[in-house]
């Protein structure tokens, strides 16, 4: 009450007239009279000497009327700053990324990202641990995959269908397989990011177990020693297509269908979200679509079926782009 008061009372100063304060305030005349009163008894000073043709502040009431303006003048600078931010992406962005993300194609997209907006300032971590945003002050977590965690708004970024590969080399030396359930027999290389030792497929609907014989966290390095001849990787099309062209790498099991992977930008709250979270994450999803290829902006439900039946989010931003 008393900033309000202090409002009321700066208005009045101003204004040189209760009437013509109180219209200014949408307040009732009985009001603004009633709460200056309030202010100089809660005071115990007299801010005012009225008369029935004017006001004059007494010599207490200028004191206080010109802390009162700078206290309101800096309360209006105040509100346009948070205002400004509002409307151009400012400040630092702290984001967090899958390591193999942020080496493929994070790294260009923050860059251009910060040459249009120049204001802004990026913290990046790469990182294969579970990060809590709210905890860590993280403005964007990438994820890989449906977050269980419904207190967070999940944004669907990408998907991207998944595919088997391996080299030419490898294909010449342990043959071509034709199903699925030949994959048991086969050197296989397994990313801690496929969800346990089993590989699944939608088209045969089937799971089978794989016994690999490289293991790693990392989808790049999976890749290159695909590359290399060491065998058989389960990956993201777009992780390993260029390879294709070259050569270095031939489809595996190109008829069956494998489930998707899913990106999605979290973030602790949509309400007031800040104009450098959403602009980022916009600037993510265009991007991506150029990059991939994909485009995000297709049914979510159909989006979303490739993948296992998980606890439900409340996720107000599945639908709203």
């Amino acid at each position: 009450m008393g900033l309000d008061d202090a409002l009321i009372f700066t208005r009045v100063v101003e204004c040189h007239s209760f009437t013509s304060a109180a219209l200014t305030l949408s307040m009732q005349k009985s009001t603004v009279s009633r709460r200056i009163a309030q202010l100089e008894e809660r005071l115990g000073v007299r801010l005012l000497n009225r008369t029935t043709r004017k006001l004059r502040l007494t010599e207490v009431g200028q004191a206080y009327y010109e802390r009162c303006r700078q206290i309101m003048q800096e309360f209006a600078e105040a509100e346009q700053a948070i205002m400004q931010l509002q409307r151009e992406p400012t400040g630092l962005l702290r984001v967090s990324s899958p390591i193999e993300f942020g080496q493929l194609f994070l790294g260009g997209v923050v860059g251009e990202f910060m040459r249009c907006y120049p204001a802004i300032q990026v913290e990046v971590e790469l990182t294969t641990r579970m990060i809590d945003p709210v905890e860590e002050g993280i403005d964007v977590v990438i994820h890989r995959g449906r977050p269980q965690d419904s207190s967070l708004v999940a944004r669907p970024m990408m998907s991207s269908p998944r595919q088997l590969f391996a080299s030419p080399d490898y294909i010449s030396q342990y043959g071509m397989p034709q199903k699925p359930e030949e994959l048991s027999k086969h050197r296989c290389i397994y990313t801690l990011m496929d969800g346990g030792r089993k590989w699944h497929f939608l088209d045969p609907h089937v799971s089978v177990q794989v016994s690999p014989v490289l293991t790693v966290n990392n989808i790049t390095f999976a890749r290159e020693a695909a590359i290399a001849g060491a065998g058989i990787i389960n990956v993201p099309a777009f992780i390993a297509e260029p390879y294709v062209e070259q050569g270095q790498l031939v489809r595996v099991l190109e008829h069956v269908r494998l489930p998707s992977s899913e990106l999605y930008a979290l973030y602790p709250s949509r309400r007031f979200q800040a104009m450098k979270v959403k602009a980022f994450i916009d600037f993510m999803i265009e991007s991506l679509e150029r990059f991939v290829g994909l485009g995000v902006e297709t049914d979510v439900e159909a989006l979303l079926s490739s993948i296992p039946a998980q606890p439900e989010l409340h996720d107000p931003d599945l639908h709203d782009k």
